[in-house]
């Protein structure tokens, strides 16, 4: 019998949608926490719209002493079915528990070296990427500024971070667009010109998304990223952060 048979009339005991997490992006977190309302024995459905965690959860559910059913393809996702096991009903709240102060204790680190002229090269874990000067307002230059790529690792925030609310939500977006405008106080500063307050005075984001999907739950899923984002919550603490959203 085909693995498809064989789980696609399962009645789960419980179900979640994991969108398009990955399972090294909390995903695992959340499988954990669905599988405590889980009796042993019982089975859990999985929604999942991620690639990679089909070669994933296999071995996952192996290792921790959980049964992995199978799989049933849907047309933008994946079911996937999971029995709770006996022997790991014992250790699942322990590990959760771990897992959450793990993620609570993480450090992102990073190296940074002036490699040229007005260019320096950062290096985190298996990424590198260059960085020019602290602020440019040049129309162009060999690598974005400091101050270019703080507004775009905040959009770039932003985008992902709906996209998966999105997912997770079952909401289908035909495109997600965010710009991003920010403002020195006084550029001058920086360059040694005049004295003053070189920080920022500003940021605009506006967000503008696609779908034919009810615009209520749209907004809710913009409204939900915004206020789980790490870099938008950072900025607002230290600058006039103007958060726009529209359906287009």
């Amino acid at each position: 019998m085909s693995e498809v048979n064989q789980v696609e009339n399962l009645t789960p005991d419980v179900m979640f949608d994991g969108g398009d997490l990955d399972c090294g992006s909390g995903l695992i977190l959340l499988i954990r926490e669905s599988m405590l309302k889980v009796p042993v024995g019982g089975v859990l459905e999985m929604r999942s719209s991620e690639p990679t965690v089909a070669g994933d959860l296999p071995p996952w559910c192996r290792m921790v002493g959980h049964e992995y059913l199978g799989r049933v393809d849907e047309d933008h996702f994946v079911r996937y079915f999971v029995r709770r096991g006996e022997k790991a009903a014992d250790q699942e709240e322990k590990n959760l528990r771990a897992d959450k102060q793990r993620a609570r204790e993480y450090e992102w680190r990073l190296r940074t070296r002036s490699t040229g002229h007005l260019k320096s090269t950062v290096y985190c874990r298996n990424f590198s990427w260059h960085v020019g000067q602290p602020a440019s307002f040049e129309e162009k230059d060999d690598y974005p500024s400091s101050v270019e790529y703080l507004l775009g690792a905040l959009g770039g925030a932003l985008a992902t971070g709906y996209a998966m609310e999105c997912a997770r939500d079952g909401l289908e977006m035909d495109d997600i667009e965010i710009t991003v405008r920010g403002k020195l106080h006084n550029v001058l500063v920086q360059v040694g010109l005049e004295e003053g307050d070189p920080s920022f005075s500003s940021i605009e984001l506006k967000c503008f998304a696609s779908t034919f999907d009810d615009e209520d739950a749209a907004r809710a899923a913009w409204e939900r990223t915004v206020s789980r984002s790490p870099l938008a919550a950072t900025l607002a603490k230290a600058v006039e952060l103007k958060i726009k959203f529209g359906i287009v």
